[in-house]
């Protein structure tokens, strides 16, 4: 049947999933198959996340998706989305955040999720959606670490310089360097030097073959990334670029823009070796140190987070990614980042396991076996990419005291050790309080990590450390006109609403 929905009365959907990249995809059109309602919501314009992303497919480019992989996995997705539309059991709400999540006040109730227009989208969409259940696959972003001089212009997150690349064939740079740790810096510097850049240094602060060595047949256990690490090293020898292992940027040189940076070499200990500094003149730099999983409504629901291996925070989940929390279920990069194969797998089962338990459709056991197994498996790679790519344990000797933390409060390194060593804000909330990282408009996401690591008194932020930075009353920035508008839906929890605008 078509589901409909009006401004005033949303339909209660079966499922609604949040997040069409591929985790979100999977779910959404398994669980549509499985016989649900579905209502997917994505911040894009159209499906594919930031993994998937690609120009506007209202003016389709001949080379849609140049160097994209898996991307006849996607287009097999949408072609089966856009049938499922077409006989309205899936209901796309594109160009749209989740800002507020309402639970269920009982067990035969719904959920609630609240949307707004992302900037320059039309404001004439759903204000809210309702469904029975969450399949949350949020996605991740661009972990970042500062360094004197990230905030220069033409100093970005390797994320955003693909997405550019992706979505736009635009180059941020013409002369670039790539530093940070993790596979994902290698995409990055193939897409830049395909696009006419010249790359001039890939600086990766892991020993990468010791690295990998150390856990073979975790790492052996996705076969298909190492010819993706062929294909990647093919590029980087095409184009002459450097491939500089145990190196790291360890500040950004500049005025008012990016005109170079300083590299340094790491000692085994992790700390940077004296008189290995080098300048490379250099317009662009793209910062990337993994991703960090977006889990703003994954702490609204009041699921069990914990620490994974890389440090990040993630959902709990059981086998069936189910939460700790009835009706709610989380697949893709919020379980633990581990890549678009993985997510894809988690995704389908999410949707599996939803049509399961409303009895739509029984699991059958081959399939659930195909699932796990890929799952276990891109566990366990995951797991060894992480080991073999940690964040450099001694990266705070980088900083200077007038080095930016929070760029959108200009919190200083000396701010936020002031705070701790004087005032006693001996954690991120506390820090928050007192120095102000995270209050500005990106409220942590890209500070939150560097703020919880610099003032946890334990080597490694603890779940303890990290829950506070992920977790938000608003999930999204919102105008006081839309908020006021929704006031009397959401009045029983109006004044923490109120309390997170201020």
């Amino acid at each position: 049947m078509r589901v409909t929905e009006t401004r005033s009365q949303p339909a209660v959907y079966d499922a609604a999933v949040v997040g069409a990249g591929p985790a979100g995809l999977a779910a959404a059109v398994t669980a549509a198959e499985s016989g649900l309602t579905v209502v997917l919501v994505d911040a894009g314009a159209q499906p594919g996340g930031q993994f998937w992303r690609h120009p506007d497919e209202s003016r389709p480019l001949p080379d849609e998706g140049r160097g994209q992989h898996l991307w006849g996995r996607f287009t097999d997705l949408r072609d089966r989305l856009r049938r499922l539309v077409a006989r309205g059991t899936v209901v796309p709400v594109y160009s749209r955040q989740v800002w507020f999540l309402e639970m269920p006040d009982g067990a035969g109730t719904a959920f609630t999720l609240y949307l707004t227009a992302v900037v320059g989208a039309a404001a004439d969409g759903p204000r809210a959606v309702r469904s029975r259940t969450l399949i949350l696959c949020p996605g991740g972003y661009d972990r970042q670490l500062p360094v004197p001089g990230w905030d220069l212009p033409g100093a970005m997150a390797a994320g955003g310089v693909q997405a550019l690349l992706k979505a736009h064939r635009s180059v941020a740079g013409r002369r670039a360097v790539v530093a940070g740790t993790g596979p994902f810096l290698l995409p990055v510097a193939a897409g830049l030097a395909r696009a006419g850049a010249q790359v001039v240094a890939v600086c990766e602060a892991a020993a990468f073959v010791r690295g990998w060595s150390r856990h073979p047949l975790d790492a052996a256990s996705v076969p298909t990334k190492a010819f993706e690490g062929v294909e990647y090293a093919y590029h980087l020898a095409r184009h002459r670029i450097p491939y500089r292992t145990r190196t790291v940027v360890a500040e950004v040189l500049g005025d008012d823009r990016v005109s170079g940076v300083r590299t340094g070499r790491l000692g085994s200990d992790g700390r940077l070796l004296p008189g290995t500094g080098e300048r490379i003149d250099a317009d662009l730099v793209a910062f990337g140190w993994g991703f960090t999983p977006s889990l703003e409504l994954v702490t609204a629901t009041g699921a069990q987070t914990r620490v994974d291996v890389d440090g990040s925070l993630v959902a709990v989940v059981d086998g069936g990614q189910r939460t700790t929390v009835p009706r709610v279920y989380v697949a893709g990069e919020a379980t633990g980042v581990g890549g678009a194969a993985l997510a894809l797998a988690e995704g389908e089962l999410a949707g599996l396991t939803v049509a399961d338990d409303r009895r739509a459709q029984p699991l059958e056991p081959r399939r659930l076996r195909r699932l796990t197994g890929a799952i276990a498996r891109g566990r366990r790679f995951a797991r060894a990419m992480h080991l073999a790519h940690p964040v450099p344990e001694h990266w705070r000797d980088w900083l200077r005291p007038d080095t930016t933390v929070c760029r959108c409060e200009e919190t200083s390194y000396g701010d936020l050790t002031a705070a701790r060593d004087d005032l006693g804000a001996d954690d991120a909330r506390l820090a928050k309080l007192v120095a102000r990282p995270g209050m500005g408009w990106c409220q942590g996401r890209v500070c939150g990590f560097a703020t919880a690591s610099l003032t946890s008194p334990c080597a490694r932020p603890t779940t303890a450390d990290l829950a506070p930075v992920a977790k938000r009353t608003l999930a999204a920035p919102i105008t006081l006109g839309e908020l006021a508008d929704d006031y009397d839906r959401i009045e029983a929890t109006g004044d923490a609403a109120e309390e997170g605008v201020r």
